[in-house]
């Protein structure tokens, strides 16, 4: 998906734990199917899981993670990643990598949840508890400052997409998001990934919640792209309700939605086919919603 990604299989991983953690050596080790960017995850044992930075950029998020979580983690109602292990480079592998413990559940599907209200009522409070922790010292989101700072990215993205989507129809719809107040409060922490593949459900409900290489503080609305990214039009409005979104937060929210999906739809075309076609699920669910 990266020009500039490294090959990891299960012999490199194999010879990193056997390294690093020789009690861990002899579990099996398989690599899981994803349709993550950002790392390379490896089942370990029953209630393992190793996690590898995929490119260079990659590495700054794990470590911030492994940072942040154990502050975070304590006051959330679902599930976090529990860090067990921190490895160093070695055997032919460049970065710092991680072993985390096992998560059940699975990716939630839009389109095809079980229980939707349920599910939009476990989110609004998560996002809740999250902005309610203290954000003293917390490290500024690379997604909580103002969309304005996105407009340029969108719009090269856009100019990609000529001849592939409504560009037209959805340069007015982020123009829109544009024009909506910015955020004029104290910096609260958002998670800043909220995406199907970033969930965990069982039952129809949300037990876990990972990936939390861009959480920070500053604007908390892009926690609410799960409002488009997963959500169905008839359950959105309980996820707005449980977080208390007004009118002008709805609008930034929706405004982030529609940047990550923008941004990740040309260059995830060919090389990662269920990133783009979120992508392009979330175009035309914030296109419906406007007509």
């Amino acid at each position: 998906m990266h020009e500039d990604e490294v090959d990891i299989d299960v012999s490199v991983v194999g010879r990193l734990i056997a390294g690093r953690f020789p009690r861990w050596a002899g579990l099996p080790l398989r690599r899981l199917e994803s349709s993550g960017t950002e790392n390379a995850m490896f089942r370990l044992g029953a209630d393992k899981v190793v996690r590898l930075p995929r490119h260079p950029r990659a590495v700054e998020a794990i470590t911030h993670e492994l940072r942040w979580l154990p502050r975070l983690a304590p006051g959330l109602p679902a599930a976090a990643p529990e860090p067990l292990g921190w490895g160093e480079p070695g055997d032919g592998f460049p970065w710092p990598w991680a072993v985390y413990g096992w998560l059940d559940g699975h990716n939630p599907v839009p389109g095809a949840l079980e229980e939707p209200g349920l599910l939009a009522e476990d989110l609004g409070a998560y996002v809740t508890a999250l902005r309610r922790t203290d954000a003293a010292e917390g490290p500024a989101g690379s997604r909580g400052a103002p969309l304005a700072t996105q407009d340029r990215f969108v719009r090269e993205a856009l100019a990609q997409l000529a001849g592939r989507i409504d560009t037209a129809a959805v340069t007015d719809l982020w123009e829109q998001a544009l024009r909506a107040p910015e955020y004029t409060g104290p910096p609260v922490w958002a998670h800043g990934d909220l995406m199907a593949g970033n969930l965990l459900v069982s039952g129809g409900r949300l037990t876990a919640v990972i990936d939390y290489g861009t959480v920070g503080v500053g604007d908390p609305a892009v926690d609410l792209i799960s409002a488009w990214c997963l959500l169905p039009a008839d359950a959105r409005g309980v996820f707005r309700e449980a977080v208390g979104a007004d009118e002008a937060e709805w609008a930034r929210g929706r405004g982030w939605a529609l940047r990550i999906a923008v941004i990740a739809l040309p260059y995830y075309w060919e090389t990662n086919p269920p990133v783009a076609e979120n992508s392009r699920h979330v175009i035309s669910e914030i296109l419906a919603e406007s007509r």
